[in-house]
Order: structure tokens, then C-alpha cells, then sequence
């Protein structure tokens, strides 16, 4: 089972993806898919992992997630953008073979038995970037984000914590 959960920045989409988890299961695994880049971005992670108790298997990975120990748990993804920034890096900042690299890692991942509950933003809701790779990989989310949401048993959308449940 996949269920996509994306919105806004604070949007309520960590705290609502790990509500979820835990009525699922007693034992979730949380995939936290960040490299720490800055001082701030280390106080966000702080923050999400204070978040979070022991009942909580807990793993970093840049990549190749579908190599995890996975199989028939209840997993938290978090989340697409920081998981794209890695391919995009990786590829350079190119588009296409960044988007191919996440779409055969998405396949490869839903072949595995469990549910995935997979987090992800909606840049282009906000701000227009304003440089060219900015708007470049404004356009590779919003790709990928099309490309989760139609593989998803379930999408919800959230809103000031508020969960709009768009296909079900």
C-alpha cells in the first residue's frame, strides 16, 4: 500500500504521516532521506527526531532505499524533496535523468511488501524561484510528486494541519 501525504512548508504533514503510522502498527520505520547541509537544517532534523519515540525504527538513507530492511512494515518516508536534491546533485542538475533515477527507485520500492507512507512538498505553490535551477528543480518535484500520486492507493493533501484526502 502507498499513501502520498504532501503539501505546504508547515503544512502538518510529518506530525499527520506519523499519526497515521502509529494507527497502523505499534512498530513503525521512520526513512529520514536528508543530508544535513547547515546548522538549521540540524536543528529541523532535531526537532522531527524529538518528535518521534522509541517505538520507532529509525533509518538515514541518501539513496537506494528499497535496500532497506523493509519488508512487511509500516514506513515513513521523509521525504521526496530532500530524496530529489540527492539525484539532482548526483545527476548534476539535470532533470531528466534525475527524474528517471527517482521513478526506478519508486518502482523498486512499491514492489516490496508493506505500506509506504510518503511525504513530499508542493513547491510550486509557493514563491516562483527565482534562478534557473531553482525553477528547474521546482519542475522535477512537481514531476515526481505527479508520478507518486499516481501510483498511490491514497493522496492526501494537508492545509494548516488538515488533512483533504484526494484520492482514496
Amino acid at each position: 500500500m502507498l499513501i502520498f501525504i504532501t503539501g505546504g512548508v508547515r503544512s502538518g504533514k510529518s506530525s499527520y504521516a506519523q499519526k497515521r503510522a502509529k494507527e497502523l502498527c505499534t512498530d513503525p520505520v521512520y526513512v529520514a532521506t536528508a543530508k544535513i547541509w547547515d546548522e538549521d537544517f540540524q536543528e529541523r532534523v532535531t526537532r522531527h527526531q524529538n518528535d518521534r519515540g522509541p517505538e520507532w525504527t529509525n533509518f538515514e538513507a541518501y539513496r537506494d532505499l528499497y535496500l532497506l530492511p523493509l519488508q512487511g512494515r509500516h514506513v515513513v518516508i521523509d521525504c521526496i524533496t530532500l530524496w530529489l536534491t540527492n539525484f539532482f546533485m548526483d545527476r548534476n542538475n539535470d532533470i531528466e535523468l534525475s527524474l528517471s533515477d527517482f521513478k526506478k527507485e519508486i518502482d523498486q520500492l512499491i514492489e516490496i511488501p508493506g505500506t509506504f507512507i510518503i511525504i513530499s512538498n508542493e513547491l510550486g505553490m509557493g514563491m516562483h524561484a527565482d534562478t534557473p535551477v531553482g525553477r528547474k528543480f521546482a519542475d522535477l518535484q512537481g514531476w515526481a510528486n505527479q508520478y507518486v500520486a499516481a501510483k498511490a492507493d491514497e493522496a492526501v493533501f494537508m492545509v494548516s494541519g488538515l488533512p483533504l484526502f484526494l484520492k482514496k
